[in-house]
Parts: structure tokens; C-alpha cells; sequence
């Protein structure tokens, strides 16, 4: 007897369930999406945050600013008001000594010191793959207004690697779960990170590790410094990338302005103190070796610095602080 022919494998009765799940234009510009919830303006918001610095330049204190100031409904760097709720910051790498000579530093003798029982201390915490979400779970649902989650640093709850996985398939498999907790709540987690040791061009590339960090992420925020002084620059998908120059004083942390307008502010100050300590005009290949910049970057800053007053062009190709030639 002949064998049977195997029989044609069943179609799948329920094609429902193997389609996308579509949404029409039209449709989709209609809908009503809420703002994003701004935890500190401009910076950080609902979702995974890094904030990203060399190590000793201050990210733990411009994180417990603004720990401080959403859980007082206070300001932020001296410029930024923050809505209030509970923060709550997971510190690995200080005990409670240390963390309370932080706060006094903000708050020194004669000074108050404001309500921050919303802001709470963790000092101990499981790897991401450990609980360490499920922790967060039973942290967001026991507190009234959950919106910051600081984690100092983020290195600390990072599990080995995935042998099976690149460098950046496993640093994003890692982070993943954070992020998805992090938007699906509204509430901002901050992680702090380090800056490799030779930099790089763009500030997202400057991350230790791979680039799998900064892809998972919503934000990054990195902290960096310079012959032109310290500055704040942001990147995220859903805000405005921008560089800001920000001072840091004893403990405190201070917005000064857009960085590129304190840059030239800066250069022109160069400009002009160079001029006042010649007592004289100058010309542009006078002032490039009086200041050690590029004789085409000062041809080009004194064209600017004419155009607006600044400076005044006196005849000879030579340039001076008022019109007339103290000559």
C-alpha cells in the first residue's frame, strides 16, 4: 500500500492576529497626546535621562540640586522653578555621612534648612537583572507624586555582559526595561555615567561604553568642561538640543546663559583687554599674536565687534576701543 502524501500544513484561521496593528494619518493627527511631564524644565523629563560627566566635575551635586529642588518645589540651578514630588535617589557610591555633608554644603549655618522629607535615600540596590526594577515598582506605587529616580551611578546596577551579544546589542538589552518603566509611568530616571578619558566630537559618542547607552536612552545630558569654562549640553527625541554654560561654587550649581553667547562674550573680552594692555590700536595680526587665536578668527571677531560698537576701526588696518586714535 502506498504511502499517504503528508498532509498540507493548516492556514492559519486567525490572520488578526499576524497583522500591524495600522493607524490611519489622519487619524493619528487628530489624537491628543499629553505635554511631556517636566520634571526640571528644559532638562529632564519623564522617561531614562543620562547625565554624563568626567569623574570629579560635579554630577553628583548637580544631581542632588536638582533632587532638591523637585522634592521642595524649589529651583534648580538658581534659574529653573521644578513642580514638586517625591524623588527618590539611589546612591551607590556614598554612605549617609557623606550624603548629609552634601545637603548641609547647600544649606550652610544660618540657613534654614526646607521640608526634604519627599527626597529619600537608597545606599544599597540590586543589579537592573536582580529586582532592581521591581524595587522601583513598590518605591513609585508608596509615594504620593512619584516623578525623579536618580541612580548614582549607573555602572553599579549594570549586570556582566551577554557573551552572545556585541558590546551594544547588550548594553541596550540592559537598559531597555529601565526606559520602557521609566516613559510607561511618566517618571524621570535619572542615571549618572562617566565621559571616556579622550573625548570626542559629538558629546553622545564621549559616553564610556557603547553606544547602546545613549540609544536606549530619551535624553542625554553631558557635563563637560573647557578652556571656555563648564557647560551643560542636551540631546533628547523629544526636546530641544542646546548648550548652556553653568558655574559651579562651592556645592552650587548656577545657569549663566547659552554657551555660544558666553563663548563670544568671552572672546570679545579677550579682544578688548588686549587692546587696553597695548594703550593702543592694533592690528588683526598684532592682536592674533598678542592673544596666541587664529588671525582669520580674529579678522572675523573684529568685523562683528565693529559692526556692533565695540571696537572701532582707525585707519591703517588697525583697530581700536573708541573712534578716535589715542595716536
Amino acid at each position: 500500500m502506498p504511502a499517504q502524501e503528508s498532509a498540507p500544513i493548516a492556514a492559519v484561521s486567525n490572520t488578526a492576529a499576524l497583522e500591524f496593528k495600522r493607524t490611519n494619518t489622519n487619524d493619528l493627527m487628530a489624537a491628543k497626546f499629553a505635554p511631556l511631564k517636566a520634571i526640571v524644565p528644559d532638562y529632564v523629563y519623564g522617561g531614562f535621562t543620562i547625565l554624563a560627566g568626567r569623574q570629579k566635575l560635579g554630577k553628583t551635586w548637580l544631581a542632588i540640586d536638582w533632587s532638591v529642588a523637585v522634592a521642595t518645589g524649589g529651583v534648580a540651578m538658581g534659574a529653573i522653578d521644578c513642580p514638586e514630588g517625591d524623588v527618590l535617589y539611589v546612591d551607590l557610591e556614598n554612605g549617609p555621612r557623606r550624603i548629609q555633608s552634601r545637603i548641609r554644603a547647600l544649606f550652610p549655618e544660618g540657613q534654614s534648612l526646607p521640608d526634604l522629607s519627599r527626597l529619600e535615600w537608597v545606599t544599597e540596590a540590586p543589579q537592573i537583572d536582580r529586582g532592581f526594577i521591581d524595587r522601583l515598582e513598590l518605591w513609585r506605587t508608596s509615594v504620593r507624586q512619584p516623578r525623579l529616580v536618580v541612580i548614582d551611578v549607573l555602572q553599579r546596577i549594570k549586570p556582566p555582559g551577554n557573551k552572545n551579544q556585541n558590546a551594544y546589542e547588550s548594553d541596550y538589552s540592559t537598559w531597555a526595561p529601565l526606559q520602557k518603566w521609566a516613559t510607561s509611568h511618566g517618571v524621570a530616571v535619572l542615571g549618572l555615567h562617566h565621559l571616556k578619558k579622550g573625548g570626542a566630537d559629538d558629546p553622545l559618542e564621549a559616553l564610556s561604553g557603547s553606544n547602546g547607552l545613549s540609544a536606549c536612552a530619551d535624553t542625554t545630558i553631558v557635563l563637560n568642561q573647557d578652556q571656555n569654562g563648564k557647560t551643560l549640553y542636551v540631546r533628547g527625541r523629544d526636546i530641544e538640543e542646546k548648550e548652556t554654560a553653568v558655574i559651579f561654587v562651592t556645592g552650587r550649581w548656577s545657569l549663566v546663559g547659552n554657551a555660544a553667547d558666553v563663548r563670544r562674550s568671552g572672546e570679545r573680552a579677550v579682544i578688548l583687554g588686549a587692546l587696553t594692555d597695548n594703550a593702543g590700536p592694533m592690528t588683526p595680526g598684532e592682536l592674533s599674536a598678542a592673544t596666541g587665536k587664529l588671525s582669520a578668527n580674529i579678522r572675523q571677531l573684529l568685523f562683528k565687534m565693529a559692526k556692533s560698537g565695540d571696537v572701532y576701526k582707525v585707519g591703517g588696518g588697525r583697530y581700536w576701543v573708541s573712534p578716535i586714535d589715542p595716536q
